[in-house]
């Protein structure tokens, strides 16, 4: 018995073994996303030799050249959405504190971290922020199952717009204002990968700004997290674009998509297709005479798979950044930084903007949003740190 007991033992040592060895490379893969938030090294320095006043702290990230990153405040738990007010302002999401907060940078010294305050609290993972272009004190709040819209510095309460679906693994909910003066809201899926039921749910829908005239823009967006209008194309609303997990660490490829507005409902594709029009048999067995994704609407740019694109933003020059949040469905951790895209006339090429997040295997943060700021300076937020980080030109 006892000598039994010992090739019991040793056989469950061996497969618990062998049960390890082969997790370190999902271990490995999720530990950035889901780890504990390493400290935030940093040191002091000069913001840049055209602005004066005290050093500002400077982040432990590598920046594009020609500009240089700090840490602005790291005093905004959860931060994702931001939204520049009239008076200079910046308010900012935070879905996991149910709370959007006002960060002061009106008469901020250089080197004075800004003064937060938490100004919307007990909302339900409000996500989505954006000011109505008609007037600059009323601000538009996504929550999970409603829009709400706040006459911001004031003391009314919030205003009901519109119901939402209720939502499930992408509960996120984005808002754009168009040149059409028409509020666009883009909606999660529920799922990796799945029917839905609800006819709105993965897709970006536009209504009035009361509320009013819904209709659906584009269907088969899994989870088109952020949404932006192109400056000059006006009829352009580009997104970014999830794709599901667990096809390996190649695929499928992430996206950046472009909904041309107010015109027919398009396809993108999921749940049954992806990239360029691939279609996804591990998951759609059903066997077709014709291609079930050659009328479905390719992605402008393809990215690398399980990067997690999430805010985008366009420079002056028309050039895009995009905040890539960071896998945790592969085996090597990928994304983690802000990428620049830029158009050379013949097609789309990528540059590193931001890059350090990831420090010997663990992440100290992750960036989500992209915000241009009228001095030509970018705000990144970062939900992992709760940090904003301010990007200057040094030259």
């Amino acid at each position: 018995m006892t000598n039994n007991r010992w090739v019991i033992s040793g056989v469950a040592a061996v497969l618990l073994g062998i049960g390890l060895w082969r997790a370190v490379p999902v271990i490995r893969g999720i530990w950035p996303a889901w780890g504990p938030a390493a400290p935030v090294p940093t040191v002091a320095g000069s913001p840049s030799p055209a602005v004066s006043g005290p050093a500002l702290p400077v982040a432990p990230l590598t920046a594009a050249p020609g500009w240089k990153a700090f840490l602005l405040t790291d005093d905004v738990p959860g931060a994702r959405d931001m939204a520049l007010d009239a008076f200079g302002n910046v308010w900012v999401s935070q879905p996991s504190e149910g709370t959007v907060s006002l960060v002061y940078l009106k008469d901020t010294n250089p080197g004075v971290p800004p003064v937060v305050s938490s100004v919307l609290r007990d909302l339900d993972r409000p996500h989505g922020l954006v000011f109505d272009p008609a007037n600059g004190f009323s601000l538009y709040v996504a929550e999970v199952t409603r829009i709400i819209r706040v006459a911001t510095y004031g003391d009314g309460a919030p205003e009901h717009v519109a119901d939402l679906p209720a939502g499930g693994r992408h509960f996120t909910r984005s808002l754009a204002f168009g040149p059409d003066a028409r509020l666009y809201v883009s909606l999660g899926s529920t799922c990796d990968v799945c029917y839905e039921a609800h006819p709105e749910i993965a897709t970006v829908i536009s209504m009035n700004r009361d509320g009013s005239d819904r209709r659906t823009e584009a269907t088969g967006l899994r989870n088109a997290v952020f949404i932006a209008f192109h400056p000059q194309f006006t009829e352009s609303l580009w997104t970014t674009e999830m794709g599901r997990d667990r096809l390996g660490d190649n695929l499928p490829p992430d996206e950046i998509n472009v909904i041309d507005v107010g015109g027919v409902t398009e396809d993108y594709g999921w749940p049954i297709c992806y990239g360029n029009h691939v279609h996804d048999a591990d998951f759609d067995k059903n066997q077709y005479i014709r291609d079930p994704c050659e009328d479905t609407v390719p992605p402008l740019i393809e990215l690398p798979a399980h990067v997690a694109p999430l805010g985008l933003a366009f420079l002056d020059d028309g050039d895009l950044l995009v905040a890539y949040h960071g896998s945790w469905n592969s085996t090597v951790p990928v994304g983690y930084k802000v990428v620049r895209w830029h158009w050379d006339g013949t097609g789309w090429t990528s540059s590193d903007f931001l890059t350090g997040f990831l420090l010997n295997g663990s992440a100290f943060g992750r960036p989500v949003d992209v915000l241009p700021m009228p001095d030509g300076s970018v705000l990144v937020s970062d939900d992992k740190a709760g940090a904003i980080w301010k990007m200057m030109r040094t030259e």
